[in-house]
């Protein structure tokens, strides 16, 4: 028996290496041939956690979304106001799009590389942007905006500019404004 629990099993190893090509480069981009080599597995343990690239794919995509969902509850802990939280995610996105390590939001990439909206990537996109949008909506109706769903479709696209922003312009981009440009949408909307 191994006695180093610290050893990735195969299928966290997989998604891992997974992550980190199709972020960096793309979903097409990326064959199984690589994800299988660099993640160190044989071709049998790949197809036995995931029958398909596809499959793969709305996996870590439905990985990301928890990944997100967690940063978000972690932005908006202890912020003491709906108005608050909104500013510390936008504020938050500003750091994030505007850092070195940043290379846009997967779930758009996934969009555009896959735009047949049955694909299982796409789908997994589309029900993470609506989420999102659903948590916006939420936070701007629990502050009062005058028009809540009006302004969390507002901050959507700020938050879609701050992610291309950094795909387009990599670190130092425009994108750090993206807090400065919500405290504005949100600050319209105060009644």
């Amino acid at each position: 028996m191994n006695g180093d629990l610290s050893v990735p099993k195969p299928r966290e190893r997989i998604l891992k290496t997974a992550s980190n090509l199709f972020y960096n480069y793309g979903y097409r981009a990326i064959g199984i041939d690589r994800i299988i080599a660099e993640s160190g597995v044989a071709k049998m343990t790949f197809y036995k956690h995931f029958p398909s690239k596809d499959d793969l794919i709305a996996e870590y995509l439905h990985t990301a979304t928890e990944q997100f969902s967690s940063w978000i509850n972690t932005v908006i802990e202890g912020q003491k106001t709906p108005r608050k939280q909104l500013e510390a995610i936008f504020d938050g996105i500003a750091k994030i799009a505007s850092s070195a390590h940043c290379m846009g939001c997967a779930f758009s990439h996934a969009a555009a590389e896959f735009p047949d909206v049955t694909h299982p990537g796409h789908a997994a996109a589309l029900e993470y942007k609506n989420g999102v949008l659903a948590k916006l909506e939420e936070l701007a109706k629990a502050m009062k905006a005058k028009d809540s769903q009006g302004l969390a479709q507002d901050l959507m696209m700020v938050m879609d500019g701050a992610w291309a922003a950094a795909r387009m312009y990599g670190a130092g981009n425009h994108a750090s404004r993206a807090g400065k440009t919500a405290r504005v949408l949100i600050a319209a909307q105060v009644k």
